[in-house]
């Protein structure tokens, strides 16, 4: 029961957070706060990607909660790049942690082709990215202030020496074995009225549904 609304006294206290450690090993859940920018020509649908009207730049917003271990419930936010008007580059690494996010998340290996890895390696849209678990490799990078941030920027995958690491130091988490074989195939179309997502996602914000 919290007290008056102008009393403060029975608030609880802030909680000051040192930065994580750079290169820790954890387990996260990311969700992405959508950010209304669709362009179906690229299959970004959905109204999850953020378009930076600045820099022109598009990426994804993601939130990471770790789920367990000393830090479990402290959150990370990182962004995924998708378009930038300086080059390829950054595009490219977005694609590139997003690969790796799903091998995490699925339980494959990087240097797996079967048609089966392929598979898994397929999205039907950002929905399937939206409340993904996997094991991430904790950074620090800097805010826009140039103060010290931790960001996450590395998917560890079960070919990684720090899958190991994180199992025989008795890490609970485990990949998710039904995502490791998508139902549907079927890519984004340009039509976004007709768009089909997973309905079984509880994280899809209710206005993109």
């Amino acid at each position: 029961m919290t007290g008056a609304w102008n009393d403060y006294n029975d608030a609880e206290s802030q909680t000051s957070y040192d930065l994580i450690p750079k290169g820790t090993i954890v387990p996260v859940r990311m969700t992405i706060k959508p950010g209304g920018y669709d362009d179906p020509a690229q299959g970004w649908t959905g109204g999850y990607a953020t378009h930076n009207d600045t820099t022109g730049s598009v990426y994804l917003n993601a939130e990471f909660v770790i789920l367990e271990g000393p830090f479990a419930k402290r959150k990370v936010w990182s962004l995924i790049g998708l378009r930038s008007l300086k080059g390829p580059e950054w595009g490219n690494m977005g694609r590139s942690f997003v690969r790796g996010i799903l091998n995490s998340s699925r339980g494959l290996s990087d240097k797996d082709n079967s048609p089966q890895a392929q598979a898994a390696r397929r999205i039907n849209g950002f929905a399937d990215l939206d409340g993904i678990e996997f094991l991430a490799k904790i950074d620090v990078g800097k805010d826009a202030n140039g103060d010290p941030k931790n960001d996450i920027r590395f998917a560890v995958a079960p070919n990684n020496k720090d899958w190991e690491t994180f199992k025989t130091g008795g890490g609970l988490w485990t990949p998710s074995q039904s995502a490791a074989a998508p139902t549907a195939t079927a890519q984004p179309t340009a039509n976004v009225s007709t768009e089909t997502q997973p309905a079984a996602n509880p994280n899809r914000p209710s206005w993109a549904q």
